[in-house]
């Protein structure tokens, strides 16, 4: 941060760091030896879509590459709030991981990464608990989301989970920023 950045009280946002996602396949055998938490085999990138034949354009080209075999394995959604959601399935954590590095890769080449919110890697135990590991795109970071009803969340477990990966993966340390990601495809 240069000395006007500092009188003028901007601060430099922190780079993300996309390739971050290819540590989640370790951390998971971590969750599943340790926790019994075990990939759900799907992820998601949410972002807000863009306007424009340029951002269609791009989204084509990204569900194409990603969905290029005759099982449908790409889903196109939309929440409350106006998010998109493209959510992957894939046989394979690592190869999830690399699809979604791929729409987060694309989207921001194309010039639209300033509509990146966050990608979504979902698990689950024989209980039948639920849990994502959630990237923020703009922060870097993950955090562990474990929701256990309706509106509601398991606390313990997500700081439980943040002792766990703090090793592995870069975990977000403002608790402020663990956003509830109610109704989210693959939870």
């Amino acid at each position: 941060m240069g000395f006007f950045d500092v009188i003028s009280g901007r601060s430099k946002r922190p780079r993300n760091n996309i390739d971050a996602l290819f540590a989640i396949p370790p951390a998971a055998i971590t969750l599943q030896t340790e926790l019994s938490f075990v990939s759900t085999k799907l992820g998601s990138v949410c972002y807000r879509a863009a306007e424009g034949p340029a951002f269609e354009a791009t989204m084509r080209d990204i569900v194409a590459v990603l969905d290029n075999d005759d099982d449908p394995d790409v889903k196109l959604s939309r929440d409350d709030f106006g998010f998109t959601w493209l959510t992957a399935e894939q046989d394979t954590l690592e190869a999830l991981a690399t699809d979604l590095h791929a729409v987060n890769t694309g989207l921001e080449v194309q010039g639209f990464a300033d509509g990146l919110l966050c990608s979504m890697f979902s698990f689950a135990d024989m209980a039948g608990r639920k849990l994502a590991l959630v990237y923020l795109y703009k922060r870097g970071t993950f955090y562990p989301f474990a929701p256990v009803a309706e509106r509601q969340r398991d606390n313990l477990l997500e700081l439980q989970i943040q002792q766990l990966l703090e090793k592995e993966l870069p975990i977000e340390p403002d608790l402020g920023s663990w956003m509830a990601l109610w109704g989210a495809p693959g939870l």
